[in-house]
């Protein structure tokens, strides 16, 4: 199982280039099962989430070639084929590697009538329900049931049915899900208090491409005219603004001085508001935006996670680790999963001083931290591991990086061109 051994106290400085967004990636893959047509998706990220979903959809039968340079963070060319699907089942063994798998439920019963998914896994990070995705199918007209670990859901005659479906609480996946069903829909289907994160537009874009007709993506209210049939098409995927948010924290904790390439200032300005108050600089460039800090220190700051336009709570983690190294204390809330202070341990092994309050975590920052053995328990709290490498004394070496490689394209090479003493252990190293 490999291994990130890290030597921190290098400031980074240089550029990267921004992959394209995971969570953006992901749906738009599934959306290909809506059509017989070819879909083409450019900046594609190579990342292992990706394989997984390209592996549970060529179970299905779909078509998939990958062009472009495979070992560039550019050019790759992903053209996805579901004429032919042979099985509208997405088995346990690939389903539960992931979560985000249960995105083929909708477009599977939307052009075929039917579908057979498993309930999905992923990271341990807390109930992360699939009941929105199945109510609103089911105030779509479907059938569902939940057999032997399988959601089984059947179209009623004539296909899904346009409805009216509000979510109780905010749920890109199952926007997403509903989105896509609601394309082949007879009829209108409204999403009331949808989500409204940049992914959201980006799969709506797609769609509308394909033939869709859809108004309000970007907002809480999305509203889609279902088509009969939708055609191929087209789409550049969205810069990742995770990782785009996880490079602004890298030069922060390093004081550094970084540009990254392709980033979108208007994806996360409620982390570039929260990061002014903490005396990082982030100005637009005009291939991307520019980071550093300030006054030579970081300041702490209270952050609250929030469904976007609100702080990301994919960034949570990344953020505690910078606010371990702040003059003074921040408080950090967790809103959105259950038990997603699980990097709290680690990052108290590198002797940062963090106290969790129920969904609180307060943090008294330390002149320094010190590197340590460490264990990634999930993605996002392995790259809060790094980040804390990268600015202790010494040497950090983070276990079970296999999380990392889920939503990282190749952490280790961009960050050692831009000046970090990194690499990359195999099991036998």
């Amino acid at each position: 199982m490999d291994k990130l051994r890290i030597r921190g106290g290098r400031p980074l400085r240089g550029q990267i280039a921004i992959s394209g967004a995971k969570n953006a990636a992901l749906p738009l893959m599934a959306a290909c099962l809506l059509t017989e047509e070819t879909i083409t998706l450019r900046n594609l990220p190579h990342l292992a989430d990706i394989t997984t979903l390209a592996n549970l959809l060529a179970q299905h039968g779909v078509d998939i070639h990958l062009n472009g340079k495979g070992t560039s963070y550019e050019g790759r060319v992903v053209e996805l084929s579901a004429k032919r699907i042979v099985s509208t089942m997405a088995p346990y063994d690939l389903v539960r590697k992931m979560r985000a798998s249960v995105l083929v439920l909708g477009p599977l019963l939307a052009r075929f009538g039917e579908a057979k998914v498993s309930l999905p896994g992923g990271c341990a990070i807390g109930p992360r329900p699939v009941d929105l995705h199945i109510k609103g199918l089911q105030a779509m007209g479907a059938r569902i049931d939940i057999e032997g670990g399988y959601i089984v859901a059947k179209a009623p005659d004539g296909g899904l049915k346009g409805a009216e479906i509000v979510f109780p609480q905010v749920s890109v996946g199952a926007t997403e899900n509903l989105m896509m069903a609601a394309a082949l829909a007879d009829g209108v289907t409204t999403l009331v208090n949808a989500a409204r994160e940049p992914e959201i537009s980006d799969l709506a874009h797609c769609l509308i491409a394909m033939g869709a007709e859809i108004e309000g993506h970007g907002t809480d209210r999305i509203r889609i005219v279902g088509r009969k049939v939708l055609h191929g098409a087209v789409h550049d995927i969205i810069p990742d603004r995770i990782e785009t948010g996880t490079f602004v924290m890298a030069a922060a904790i390093t004081g550094g001085d970084l540009e990254l390439i392709g980033a979108r200032l208007d994806d996360i300005r409620s982390v570039a508001t929260v990061l002014s108050g903490a005396e990082v600089a982030i100005t637009e460039t005009p291939r991307g935006m520019r980071v550093r800090r300030l006054n030579g220190h970081i300041v702490g700051v209270d952050v609250m996670t929030e469904p976007f336009p609100g702080f990301p709570t994919d960034l949570q983690a990344q953020m505690m680790a910078l606010m371990c190294t702040a003059q003074g204390a921040a408080m950090i809330t967790e809103t959105i999963f259950e038990n997603r202070f699980m990097h709290v341990p680690e990052l108290s092994r590198m002797g940062a001083n963090i106290t969790v309050h129920g969904a609180s975590a307060l943090v008294r920052g330390v002149p320094k931290l010190t590197g340590a053995p460490v264990m990634a328990t999930d993605l996002r709290a392995s790259v809060s591991l790094v980040l804390a490498g990268l600015a202790a004394e010494g040497e950090t070496v983070v276990n079970r990086i296999y999380h990392l490689d889920r939503g990282y394209e190749r952490i280790e090479e961009k960050l050692s061109a831009c000046g970090a003493d990194m690499e990359r252990l195999k099991e036998t190293d």
